[in-house]
């Protein structure tokens, strides 16, 4: 639950107390901070680390294609639109 609550924060703090997550688990706040504090010390195993690390590849190279796209479609829309404008008669 903090995990997911606490990208909608500032700080995992904020999280847990603003969420009220502590009552919810029957907990004190400094119990629910540690247990965060081990799961995200303990280390990943280096399997799941290539496998996250090829996802976040192919998502970003995805992302880098789109953004090409779109910058060639802004380049040529660009173009169209400074000859237009050398094209258009003097008022």
């Amino acid at each position: 639950m903090l995990i997911e609550a606490s990208s909608d924060y500032p700080s995992t703090w904020s999280a847990i107390h603003i969420q009220a997550i502590v009552p919810k688990i029957g907990c004190t706040p400094e119990t629910l901070r540690s247990w965060h504090k081990k799961h995200i010390d303990q280390p990943i195993p280096v399997s799941v680390q290539a496998q996250i690390d090829k996802e976040r590849i192919k998502a970003l190279e995805r992302e880098n294609k789109e953004l090409k796209q779109a910058n060639e479609i802004i380049r040529k829309a660009a173009a169209f639109f400074a000859q237009a404008e050398l094209d258009r008669p003097p008022k």
